[in-house]
């Protein structure tokens, strides 16, 4: 796809929230992956753009949640669950960030603006049961009044149908809100089955008007495309 001209933007620092999942910590861990994006965020941070990156429990937690499951566990175990796997996520990438990195991931909303005034690298994980990182990351786009929230996932963006069982599912180059909704809503809302965008993080995004585009993460470059003004994956339009 060519880049729009209108949708290249100023070279000025952005407030930006990224967040990442299944493909940067499936089950079996790579220290491969999670070093090319901490390295990637931390050129951003040297252009001068201030970062928070939302770490959601990966493939990991799936695994673990699948387990409580079988020992009987609740819906709200395995939300406690998710949020621990998520957490140790964030732990994982702050270490490779090292000091370009708040040493900690914020255990809520309030912690997260006090930390993100230091202008490190901020990485948080989930924050409370019912909720996916993902509308954790809509929240921290809204607390910090982002400029660009990308959310990172495992296809190009926002289809018709399910890419991956569908081959006639088209990707759409942008979504409302309204829209995107009505997909969520046709999938699961159980802990850890959260697809691309669950129905809290849709409504924060559509009250605040952020700015977010769903995007390949498979292919981290598609981030500096992205803030850089590049008409990558799918725009969310607030309806």
């Amino acid at each position: 796809m060519s880049v729009k001209k209108e949708e290249i933007r100023e070279n000025k620092p952005l407030r930006l929230v990224i967040k990442i999942g299944r493909h940067v910590f499936p089950s079996d861990l790579d220290s491969k992956i999670i070093s090319v994006y901490a390295e990637l965020f931390c050129k951003l941070r040297a252009e001068g753009h201030r970062i928070v990156v939302v770490t959601g429990g990966g493939g990991e937690a799936r695994r673990y949640i699948s387990i409580v499951r079988e020992l009987g566990g609740s819906e709200f175990a395995c939300d406690l669950l998710g949020i621990d796997v998520s957490r140790i996520n964030a732990k994982l990438l702050i270490t490779k960030l090292g000091d370009e990195a708040f040493p900690e991931p914020p255990s809520s909303l309030g912690e997260l603006r006090k930390a993100f005034d230091g202008g490190k690298i901020i990485v948080i994980g989930g924050l409370q049961p019912g909720q996916s990182t993902n509308a954790v990351a809509a929240l921290a786009a809204e607390a910090i009044r982002a400029d660009l929230f990308i959310n990172t996932t495992d296809v190009e963006g926002v289809y018709t149908a399910n890419p991956k069982v569908d081959i006639n599912a088209k990707k759409l180059d942008v979504i409302e809100t309204d829209e995107l909704l009505k997909q969520s809503l046709m999938g699961e809302l159980h802990a850890g089955s959260y697809e691309l965008f669950d129905p809290i993080a849709i409504k924060i995004v559509e009250r605040s008007q952020i700015p977010t585009r769903i995007i390949n993460g498979l292919k981290p470059e598609n981030v500096i495309r992205v803030v850089k003004g590049e008409a990558v994956g799918t725009l969310v339009k607030p309806s």
